[in-house]
């Protein structure tokens, strides 16, 4: 049995991060086995099923950026796995720090800070979507989904997308007391329209276009965007610019206040 001893240090800013990220990787080196599916298998299902079934029966041409069809979604489905499992791990994994598990308030009462457990929390999740994009990458190449090493870049930018949209959901769960339905029709009538509406599996010019503007102020559509601009199937390098900036906008923006309502529901 190990005994904690007190070493008489404030941590410094990354340390309290860090020791955050700590306690999380000693949970999951015992528990990763049952997260194989969530973090890694269930966007890999999706290929299967899109892009080896629907997909053997689309031929490829302008809409697919001449691709086929396996490999036109295969980058999308990264980034939609991600951004899927980023809410996952931005919702009630929050609201449980706070109000089931409770072991967002057992950490302030050490000297670590409620913004230092917020940024613990971000790293987690980032190295959580790191682990899963791998995973997937790794198990999408044996299917031919990868038409070039800009799957690496795609792995980064997967991450990237996954992080700017869990900053805003962890500021929305941080402010949540009595989840309800919050979640669930975040869930239901945000998330999955996102995904099936955001250039996962058809260009959004194929939607009609007083709906265009759905997939606009969507994450998804402009990590899409940039990911297919990876492997060689994307926009220009200006529309690319304005996809980053999007998705960096959002993130810092979402991480201000997800760092401010740590501070309100953690400090009494």
């Amino acid at each position: 049995m190990t005994t904690a001893r007190s070493t008489g240090r404030v941590p410094g800013m990354w340390a309290g991060a860090w020791a955050q990220l700590e306690a999380y990787w000693t949970w999951y080196r015992r528990y990763w086995k049952a997260t194989l599916y969530s973090s890694g298998l269930q966007p890999v299902l999706f290929l299967g099923a899109m892009g080896l079934g629907f997909g053997s029966q689309v031929e490829a041409g302008p809409a697919t950026g001449g691709l086929p069809y396996l490999q036109y979604i295969a980058p999308c489905l990264l980034v939609a796995g991600a951004i899927q499992f980023a809410v996952g791990e931005s919702t009630y994994a929050v609201l449980s720090g706070f109000k089931w598990q409770r072991h967002f308030v057992a950490a302030t009462a050490t000297p670590v800070s409620p913004g230092q457990v917020c940024g613990g929390h971000a790293l987690w999740i980032a190295l959580r979507l790191l682990l899963a994009s791998v995973t997937y990458a790794v198990v999408a190449a044996f299917f031919g989904a990868w038409a070039n090493a800009g799957v690496l870049i795609v792995i980064v930018i997967g991450v990237f997308a996954g992080m700017a949209t869990a900053a805003p959901i962890m500021a929305f769960a941080a402010a949540t007391h009595d989840e309800g339905e919050r979640f669930g029709m975040l869930f239901r009538f945000v998330l999955m329209p996102m995904i099936l509406f955001s250039g996962t599996f058809f260009p959004i010019a194929q939607l009609p276009l007083f709906l265009r503007w759905l997939a606009w102020i969507s994450p998804l559509w402009h990590g899409n965007e940039l990911a297919r601009g990876a492997t060689g199937a994307g926009p220009g390098a200006l529309a690319m610019l304005g996809h980053f900036a999007f998705l960096c906008a959002l993130g810092v923006a979402g991480a201000y206040l997800a760092r401010r309502n740590f501070y309100r529901r953690l400090v009494v």
